[in-house]
């Protein structure tokens, strides 16, 4: 066990040194990364053709890279907004890494992207403790989810910038507790900001696009100080620079 976590660290110390290095490049570059990590079917890829698209309709140099295990259908889906859009198929890995996401980035990312969209791969476990040189890490939830996921899920929302809750429109629907949510939501990463959106009726599209462009313009973010451990489902602490 000490072996598998020292093993562990070492890959988690080898990756950070990688992201601080790639943010630094980017940053001098005048690019700000978002990372966006949510669970598989919490309306992230619709989201984000709105952002993609709200993001390039200012005048913001914006490009997008998503990345699955396996088919293109969400780079075909993000490619309609018209911003410059690769797929990153994982062969299996549940996670982007600093290393892969530079080999991605070499050749392709176009000189003057002021804002870079990279929409990791659909689970909040393995992907929350990978910094991938992000200026803002975003963790989505649809409300269909429950109000105890980022209890389930501390790392994810611990680690945030923003927390951006999906599929509003459904809250009623459901039976959603906002107020339990954003109790939860503190209780691992107090005083983070929180967002709420549909894709399907708009709501709070354009917010999310501003807080982008203001960071992307040198605005500050949160920066949250540590994840609480979750034992219930062995989500593992990190921690993105």
């Amino acid at each position: 066990m000490c072996r598998v976590v020292d093993v562990r660290q070492a890959v988690l110390a080898k990756n950070d040194a990688l992201a601080g290095a790639l943010r630094a490049e980017l940053a001098a570059r005048g690019t700000a990364v978002v990372n966006l990590l949510s669970s598989p079917g919490s309306g992230k890829t619709a989201l984000l053709e709105q952002v993609l698209a709200g993001t390039s309709a200012r005048g913001v140099p914006t490009a997008a890279l998503t990345a699955d295990l396996a088919t293109e259908n969400d780079a075909t889906r993000l490619a309609r907004s018209g911003v410059p859009v690769k797929q990153v198929l994982t062969g299996g890995l549940c996670h982007l890494e600093a290393a892969q996401l530079r080999t991605q980035l070499e050749g392709w990312l176009p000189a003057g992207t002021r804002v870079l969209y990279v929409e990791n791969v659909g689970n909040l476990v393995c992907p929350a403790s990978y910094d991938l040189g992000e200026t803002l890490r975003i963790t989505l939830m649809s409300v269909t989810e429950g109000e105890d996921k980022p209890l389930k899920y501390p790392t994810a929302f611990g680690l945030a910038h923003l927390v951006v809750l999906t599929k509003t429109d459904l809250a009623q629907a459901v039976g959603f507790d906002r107020a339990e949510f954003a109790q939860n939501v503190a209780r691992v990463n107090p005083g983070v900001e929180l967002a709420e959106t549909s894709a399907r009726t708009g709501e709070g599209v354009e917010a999310l696009v501003e807080r982008v462009v203001t960071v992307a313009q040198g605005g500050g973010v949160h920066r949250p100080a540590m994840a609480v451990a979750g034992p219930a489902t062995g989500d593992p602490a990190g921690s993105p620079s």
